[in-house]
């Protein structure tokens, strides 16, 4: 095969720091192109200070509703809620120390790269990730005029939310949906197949990981792993998840072949979606937000206990009580 292909290969030391039991480690993102031999090379690579040099901090009100106030990189920096600890490791992370009312908002942390793409391979290795109740972590890709341009969840997940969700979002109506006879090319569960998105009704099509260590507790406790999207306009999406003792010895010695990972955790074909139509231009993104629309909407039925505004005003529930080289 000879087409053009980039890397999106997210393995930054990048921790996102949130929750009571949350946050998340993740090593260098790397862009790359496909090689003649099915293995990807390094294109561009993030770690350490590019996130804060090649990444803008979003600064605008939380889209989602959230309980949050997304500061500037000097604000960030300054307040510790972004900085990068001496093993390369980038540290995001929502205030913990400030004393806010219940239905307050906390200052947070979202970042977007500056660099757009048209598909390839990406690729997040994280070793933590935030849990728990009120929080909302996301890695994904966005296209400009949202819903038009599409929007990609890579990594995604609510509250005690014990598994991943791999979410697509298309601005045109009819025009992208999940085969659900396809259900053979991926291992997990549809929970929605129509991907059309507006402002008002913007669920996606999603597809629910089977593996226990993909999201949460369950992947903190097996000590991380890797998130891959195959963004391939010709076959469609594809999505995995490897456990940190799982993850291929191609991806570890920086040329990952997805052809040998096997089936994968979601797969949106591009014979029932329009790839190039709907998804255009992404940038990735990478936030933690409070409650808002879903976390907050799905709060009564998480387990959590009281109310996710009261939540909010627990500045120890946004601690990291996980040790940050574990």
């Amino acid at each position: 095969m000879c087409s053009f292909h980039r890397l999106f290969l997210a393995a930054f030391p990048l921790i996102t720091l949130v929750g009571a039991r949350s946050y998340s480690r993740h090593r260098p993102i790397t862009v790359g192109r496909l090689s003649t031999d099915g293995t990807y090379t390094v294109q561009d690579y993030y770690h350490g200070e590019d996130f804060f040099n090649d990444w803008d901090f979003y600064t605008g009100s939380d889209p989602t509703g959230g309980n949050v106030i997304y500061q500037n990189k000097s604000a960030a920096q300054s307040e510790r809620l972004a900085y990068v600890k001496s093993d390369g490791t980038t540290v995001l992370a929502v205030d913990s120390t400030s004393t806010v009312a219940a239905g307050g908002d906390r200052d947070a942390v979202r970042i977007t790269s500056q660099n757009s793409y048209n598909g390839g391979l990406f690729i997040l290795d994280a070793s933590k990730m935030p849990v728990g109740c009120s929080t909302w972590p996301s890695f994904w890709t966005v296209g400009p005029n949202w819903p038009y341009g599409g929007e990609i969840d890579i990594v995604e997940g609510i509250n005690d939310q014990a598994k991943n969700q791999m979410t697509l979002h298309s601005g045109t109506s009819h025009s992208c949906t999940i085969d659900t006879d396809d259900s053979n090319e991926f291992t997990g569960s549809v929970l929605s197949s129509n991907c059309y998105s507006t402002e008002t009704s913007d669920s996606g099509c999603s597809i629910m990981d089977s593996s226990s260590t993909s999201f949460a507790y369950g992947f903190n406790n097996a000590g991380g792993g890797v998130f891959a999207l195959l963004w391939d306009n010709s076959t469609g999406m594809s999505m995995w998840h490897f456990a940190r003792a799982d993850i291929p010895d191609d991806l570890t010695a920086r040329a990952p072949t997805p052809s040998n990972w096997g089936t994968p955790s979601g797969f949106w074909s591009a014979q029932t979606c329009d790839i190039t139509d709907n998804f255009y231009d992404h940038q990735m993104v990478i936030d933690t937000t409070i409650c808002g629309n879903w976390a907050g909407g799905a709060y009564s039925q998480s387990g959590c206990p009281g109310t996710c505004t009261d939540m909010v005003a627990n500045a120890s529930n946004y601690v990291g009580k996980f040790p940050l080289n574990a």
